[in-house]
């Protein structure tokens, strides 16, 4: 390992490495994990110059407040969030998100927080000197799996980076923002299950974010769905973005760091178009289901790739 590192000042909340995830192991009960927010990961990569399947630094609501050691390193933070650089020299600069920054020994980034959303990314150029665990970085805290020991990045540590940067071009991504509340689902595999006026509801009523929403899942409040046949089905294998619900007819989104199996039936799925949008709703907020079919699903979600790509492809350099 070389000599390149930040120390950590502040932790943060939930701050994690991540990467796309860790596949091909949900029959022994490992979830893939990884990033929240494909679209914010995808561009904090591609804005320094890395593969996309690099590991970035991953927190919610507030990010870590880190001191560059040793070397110099070009960074970029995507998401909504308000972040400061703190020069070696006093000096402080208010931090821009979707674009690349210097930073020279002494120098500190402060993720203050998130803005009107949950998660935020820092990815700096060449990457993180970090192990891969089944060709992952991604932390699946719960189970303390992957690099530091499966563990939140904690006050004091050390995050080693491969290498200093020697390009000092800066560089900035065009981002649009979306706002809407409106989640777009596919009808699950119980949507039988429960009552004609129950089925009705679920996509004409609001629902609000609760608190108790984290990597695994989002529990939702509002109008209680009836079910008309069984509240808990034998245990099979389930999805990211999956709608469950309990016997007390509230419902559970499963989200990244969802279990592989479950047992309560399921009304809805999350399209993979909206996921993105979904997850960086926040406790409080109203969100409305609508239903659309498989066919358009896949298309949006191809164009909903394709709108990152053109974003990355468009990344241009600035003063």
């Amino acid at each position: 390992m070389n000599n390149y590192f930040f120390n950590v000042l502040r932790s943060g909340i939930n701050t994690t490495f991540q990467d796309k995830g860790r596949f091909h192991l949900q029959h022994l009960g490992v979830t893939p994990g990884g990033c929240m927010d494909f679209k914010s990961f995808s561009i904090a990569n591609a804005l320094v110059g890395n593969s996309l399947d690099e590991g970035v630094l991953e927190f919610a609501y507030q990010g870590p407040l880190l001191k560059l050691e040793k070397g110099e390193i070009k960074i970029a933070i995507t998401g909504n969030v308000y972040f400061q650089i703190v020069k070696s020299n006093g000096e402080i600069l208010d931090g821009e998100c979707n674009r690349t920054y210097f930073l020279r020994e002494g120098d500190q980034i402060d993720i203050l927080a998130t803005k009107q959303s949950a998660y935020g990314y820092m990815a700096i150029e060449g990457g993180f000197e970090i192990k891969s665990f089944f060709k992952s970085v991604s932390i699946l805290s719960r189970a303390q799996i992957g690099p530091n020991e499966g563990k939140k990045i904690k006050i004091n540590e050390m995050i080693f980076f491969k290498r200093p940067s020697k390009n000092k071009k800066n560089y900035s991504a065009k981002v649009l923002k979306n706002v809407k509340n409106v989640i777009r689902v596919l009808e699950g595999p119980q949507f039988d299950y429960f009552s004609k006026e129950s089925q009705k509801d679920f996509f004409s009523k609001e629902y609000k974010i609760s608190n108790l929403t984290d990597r695994m899942g989002m529990r939702l409040e509002g109008l209680i769905i009836k079910n008309i046949k069984n509240t808990n089905i034998r245990s099979e294998g389930i999805t990211k973005g999956a709608i469950q619900v309990p016997a007390d007819g509230q419902p559970i989104v499963l989200l990244t760091d969802y279990p592989t199996i479950g047992g309560y039936p399921k009304i809805a799925n999350v399209t993979s178009v909206d996921y993105d949008l979904l997850i960086q709703k926040t406790p409080g907020e109203k969100i409305f289901f609508s239903p659309i079919k498989l066919h358009e699903a896949e298309q949006l979600y191809k164009e909903h790739l394709n709108s990152i790509s053109e974003i990355i492809k468009n990344i241009k350099e600035i003063n």
